[in-house]
């Protein structure tokens, strides 16, 4: 044989091979490799190899033809661009869709509930339980000083401005990143038109979200929230104290549960029996209906209310009135 056919015979080769190696690899991105009904939660490390990837789809089910996978990702490019993050992957879905899946970063995220009325305190814990972020990182981005600056906030917490909502974060996500969306969420939920609400009525924004968060506390009926601001805001007008009981215990380390007159008589910052005005700041992450409380309290002159025990309230105007449902509702006295 010429040299010149030898060249075009090994040219010809070749070619066969790479269009054979082509179609096989195409074939392989196509066909699922794991069983249908297979279902993996796999947790890709931020800094993890490709190749501890790919073994890692290859032991859970996958990945059956590791070194096609890799050779795949490779021709895609997909190798280096691989997110980290946890991910549910099941056996029905192709080699090319699972890294096309790993490559878009289409993580899995997990719901959480910050309930009306939490405080910082206690979304460090709801974190922790459901295995986000761990209470004391949680707890130090909470209070450290230039983060609060960094958002925007006045005081020496974020408490009141970590807004109440249910959210979706992935594993891994930092304290930092939680906190920043909680509080991006809260600036979202406060209009400009709360703004300039809070201004006609004289309130700073921070003096609303203190407010509010007390009426969060006091009352679970949507219903009773524009009467309880309402009461709040003529003791203000008045300057008379607000006596609000879950500012005394907000006040009190490691309250126990029992509100007794000793707490009550007890001077602390938060202590509204005690101050005059409002606290230094919020006590509870404060849900919308109760901020539009504040800014759009009921038009009604009631100074005092008292618990009925059954979740409701009754409104007076007078001490005289009061104090008679105080031994009614209270006492227990006819």
């Amino acid at each position: 044989m010429k040299p010149t056919g030898i060249i075009l015979f090994v040219i010809l080769t070749l070619f066969v091979a790479v269009i054979s190696i082509g179609l096989e690899l195409y074939q392989y991105a196509l066909t699922a490799t794991g069983e249908g009904d297979t279902i993996r939660v796999v947790w890709i490390r931020p800094g993890q190899s490709f190749s501890e990837t790919v073994t890692q789809l290859r032991k859970a089910g996958l990945v059956r033809h590791p070194n096609k996978f890799r050779w795949l990702a490779r021709l895609r490019g997909d190798d280096r661009r691989v997110r980290a993050g946890e991910y549910v992957l099941a056996g029905s879905m192709s080699p090319g869709a699972i890294l096309e899946t790993l490559v878009k970063g289409d993580v899995l995220l997990h719901k959480v509930l910050i309930p009306e009325g939490a405080t910082v305190l206690e979304i460090g814990d709801i974190l922790e339980r459901e295995g986000l972020v761990s209470r004391e990182d949680f707890l130090q981005a909470a209070f450290d000083p230039g983060r609060i600056r960094a958002l925007g906030l006045e005081g020496d917490t974020l408490e009141g401005y970590l807004f109440p909502e249910t959210y979706h974060f992935p594993k891994g996500v930092t304290a930092e990143e939680v906190i920043n969306k909680m509080v991006a969420q809260f600036y979202l939920v406060f209009t400009s038109t709360w703004t300039q609400r809070a201004h006609a009525v004289d309130l700073t924004i921070p003096q609303v979200v203190t407010l509010a968060s007390i009426v969060e506390k006091e009352t679970a009926r949507s219903e009773e929230r524009p009467l309880v601001a309402a009461v709040f805001l003529n003791r203000l007008k008045r300057g008379i104290r607000l006596e609000s009981d879950p500012t005394v215990i907000y006040g009190i380390k490691g309250f126990d549960g029992n509100l007794t007159r000793k707490d009550l008589q007890t001077v602390t910052p938060y202590n509204t029996y005690k101050i005059k005005g409002l606290p230094p700041g919020p006590i509870a992450s404060p849900g919308r209906a109760s901020i539009e409380a504040v800014l759009y309290p009921s038009d009604e002159s009631y100074l005092f209310f008292v618990s009925k025990n059954d979740g409701s309230h009754h409104f007076s105007l007078t001490l005289h009135e009061h104090n008679q449902m105080v031994r009614r509702y209270q006492l227990h006295c006819p």
